[in-house]
C-alpha cells in the first residue's frame, strides 16, 4: 500500500514495516502518541483512539528486547496479530481480540493507522535504549548504581503500598584484591563478570542485579521475606562456590560473603541498604564465604 506520504510494505504475513513520514490523514492519532516515551501508554493510546474504527474487546503487546507484556481487556476468540519494525528494528508484537471475526476492511484500515504506530514506538525504543545503557555497568552488564538507587526507591514504594515484603541481598567477592595482585586487573575483571554472570543466572526472573560498586554486589528482591531471601542467599553464595574460573595455567575458586536485608517500618534507602551491608560485613569478619542476616 503506497501513497505520496506513507508507505506500508509486507515484510511477511502479518509483519509490517514503516519507512516514510505518517500520513496526516491520521493526525489525530499521531498527535495523541507523542505525549509518551512509555511503550504501556503507547499502545493504550492507540487501542483508544482506534476503538470507534476497529471495535476490539481485548490487547496484547510483547516487546522481547525490553522483557516487556502488556495486557488489557478480555482473551476473545478472533484477533489479528501484527509483528512490528522500522527498517530492521523489531519494535514488538501486538494483539487485537474481540468475539467475532475480523473483517477484510477493517484489517485494512487497522493496518494504515499501524503506520501512527510505528513511530513512536521507534522513540520509544531509542529512549527505553538510552535509559537501559545508562543504568548498565559496561563491564558486568548487570545493573548500576544508579540504576539501584532508582530501583529500590520505586519498589520501597510499590511494598509499601501493596503491603508487600522487599528484600535486599549484598554480595561481596571474597579476597578480591588478592585476585589482582597476584594475576592483574584483567583477571579481576574477568572474575567480577563471571561472578555477575552466576548472580543472574541465580536469581528468579523477577529478580535484579546490580553492580554497587568495586567488588559488591546487590540483588533486589520483590515479594520477598528475610527468611526466604536467607534461602536465595545461601543457594547463590553455593552456586558461586561451585564455580571455577580458569585464567592460563590457574584455576581460581572464587567465594563470596553475602547480607540480608528486609523492608521492617519505617526503612528508607539508607537503612535498608545499612542493614545489608554491615550483615554483608560481618559474613566476612567470621571467616567470609557465608550469609549472615541484617
Amino acid at each position: 500500500m503506497k501513497d505520496k506520504s506513507a508507505e506500508l510494505a509486507v515484510v511477511s504475513n502479518k509483519t509490517f514495516a514503516a519507512s516514510t513520514a505518517v500520513n496526516l490523514h491520521h493526525y489525530d492519532i499521531s498527535s495523541a502518541l507523542q505525549t509518551t516515551l512509555e511503550f504501556d501508554e503507547l499502545i493504550g493510546i492507540f487501542c483508544n483512539k482506534i476503538q470507534a474504527t476497529i471495535p476490539h474487546n481485548g490487547v496484547e503487546y510483547i516487546n522481547e528486547e525490553f522483557n516487556m507484556e502488556f495486557k488489557r481487556g478480555l482473551v476473545a476468540r478472533h484477533s489479528c496479530n501484527y509483528a512490528l519494525k522500522v527498517e530492521d528494528q523489531q519494535l514488538g508484537e501486538l494483539k487485537l481480540m474481540r468475539s467475532q471475526r475480523f473483517g477484510k476492511e477493517e484489517l485494512k484500515m487497522l493496518e494504515s493507522l499501524l503506520c501512527c504506530l510505528i513511530y513512536p514506538l521507534r522513540n520509544a525504543t531509542l529512549f527505553q535504549q538510552a535509559v537501559k545503557m545508562a543504568y548498565t555497568d559496561p563491564l558486568t552488564k548487570a545493573n548500576n548504581r544508579a540504576a539501584f538507587n532508582d530501583c529500590l526507591q520505586r519498589e520501597i514504594k510499590r511494598a509499601d503500598r501493596a503491603a508487600q515484603h522487599l528484600s535486599l541481598i549484598f554480595v561481596d567477592v571474597d579476597h578480591f584484591k588478592t585476585i589482582n595482585d597476584n594475576y592483574g586487573h584483567e583477571c579481576g575483571d574477568l572474575a567480577l563478570a563471571s561472578v555477575a554472570g552466576w548472580l543472574m543466572d541465580s536469581v528468579r526472573g523477577s529478580d535484579a542485579v546490580f553492580r554497587f560498586g568495586g567488588e559488591e554486589f546487590v540483588i533486589l528482591l520483590g515479594d520477598t521475606d528475610l527468611q526466604g531471601a536467607a534461602v536465595i542467599a545461601e543457594r547463590i553464595r553455593a552456586d558461586i562456590e561451585s564455580h571455577a574460573l580458569a585464567y592460563g595455567m590457574d584455576v581460581l575458586n572464587i567465594t563470596a560473603s553475602l547480607g540480608v536485608s528486609t523492608l521492617i517500618g519505617d526503612d528508607n534507602i539508607e537503612s535498608i541498604v545499612k542493614r545489608a551491608d554491615t550483615a554483608m560485613y560481618r559474613a566476612k569478619q567470621q571467616g567470609r564465604n557465608r550469609v549472615c542476616l541484617g
